[in-house]
C-alpha cells in the first residue's frame, strides 16, 4: 500500500477502529431534523468521533476549517426522497475537488439489485480509478434506498464483496442480527456499520454496535442514533468506548448514565 493511502486510512481508523459521524443526510432528504445547523450539531461531538462524513456544500458552509478531524466526502447524489428512485445516482464530486477541500476519503453509494445497479457500481469504479492515483481511499456505501427488508446477511454479504472486488478500500453496510459475521468474513476489506433507522433506546444502539464489533466490524458510521437523541454527547462517549476500548453494553450504559447526569448538572448551573 502506498504511504499516502496508508496514512489516510490510519488517520481515519486509529488503531484499526473507527467512529465516523455522518451528517450528509440533506443531500437526498433536504432539511433534516437535528441537522438544521450541522456545524452546531457536530461541534460538541467532535472530541468523540474519528471523522465526519459530509457533502462539500455542508463542509464549506458549516464546518469550521480549523478542525483537525479527517473528512470523508460524500461523492454521489442527484436524487431526492420525493423522486422516483433513490438509486438513480451520479458521481457529484471530482477528485480535484476532494483534494481541494483536503478530504481524507470519499464515500459513494451502491445499489446492488436495483434498476440502477450497473450505474451505481460504475460510479464506484470511476471514483476508485481516479482516487487511487492520489492515494485517496474510497468507501462504498451499500445502500438499500427505501427497501429496508433487504438488510439481511445474504444480500449484505453480496453487496460488500462486490464493492471490495471493484476496489473499495472500506465498505459501509448495515448490521443484521443473524449471520453478520458471515458478511464480514466474506469481505476482504474493513467493514463499517451504518446506523439505519433511529433506535428506540440508547441500549439498542449499544447492543447492535457491540455485537457488530464482536463479529468483525471495525467501527461505525452513525449519525441519527447519536445527534437525534436527547443526550448526544453521552451516547457518543459510550459508543467511542465500545469501539476503541472494547467496553461491554453494560459498561457503555454506565458511561452514558454518568455523562448524562454530568451534563444535566452543568445545565442546571
Amino acid at each position: 500500500m502506498d504511504w499516502g493511502m496508508e496514512n489516510r486510512l490510519n488517520q481515519l481508523m486509529p488503531g484499526g477502529k473507527c467512529f465516523f459521524m455522518p451528517i450528509d443526510h440533506g443531500y437526498f432528504q433536504g432539511p433534516t431534523t437535528g441537522l438544521e445547523k450541522p456545524g452546531e450539531t457536530v461541534k460538541p461531538l467532535l472530541p468523540y468521533v474519528d471523522a465526519l462524513f459530509c457533502t462539500r456544500g455542508v463542509l464549506r458552509s458549516a464546518i469550521d476549517a480549523a478542525i483537525s478531524k479527517p473528512i470523508v466526502l460524500r461523492a454521489s447524489g442527484c436524487t431526492s426522497i420525493i423522486g422516483a428512485d433513490l438509486a438513480n445516482e451520479e458521481v457529484t464530486t471530482s477528485v480535484e475537488e476532494v483534494i481541494r477541500v483536503n478530504a481524507s476519503a470519499v464515500g459513494v453509494s451502491v445499489f446492488v439489485g436495483s434498476d440502477y445497479e450497473r450505474q451505481s457500481l460504475k460510479n464506484l469504479t470511476d471514483l476508485v480509478n481516479d482516487c487511487e492515483d492520489y492515494g485517496i481511499p474510497v468507501m462504498a456505501v451499500t445502500a438499500v434506498g427505501k427497501e429496508l427488508e433487504k438488510r439481511e446477511a445474504r444480500y449484505l454479504g453480496l453487496c460488500c464483496r462486490i464493492a471490495a472486488e471493484l476496489g473499495a478500500r472500506v465498505v459501509k453496510t448495515y448490521w443484521c442480527d443473524k449471520d453478520f459475521d458471515k458478511v464480514v468474513r466474506g469481505c476482504p476489506v474493513p467493514v463499517i456499520m451504518a446506523g439505519g433507522p433511529k433506535c428506540e433506546t440508547e441500549k439498542e444502539v449499544f447492543e447492535f454496535v457491540r455485537d457488530g464489533m464482536q463479529n468483525g466490524a471495525v467501527g461505525i458510521n452513525l449519525g441519527r442514533n447519536v445527534w437525534k437523541t436527547p443526550h448526544p454527547v453521552a451516547v457518543a462517549k459510550a459508543l467511542q468506548a465500545i469501539i476503541h476500548e472494547n467496553v461491554s453494553v453494560r459498561g457503555a450504559e454506565e458511561i452514558f448514565k454518568e455523562s448524562k447526569e454530568k451534563d444535566g448538572l452543568v445545565g442546571v448551573q
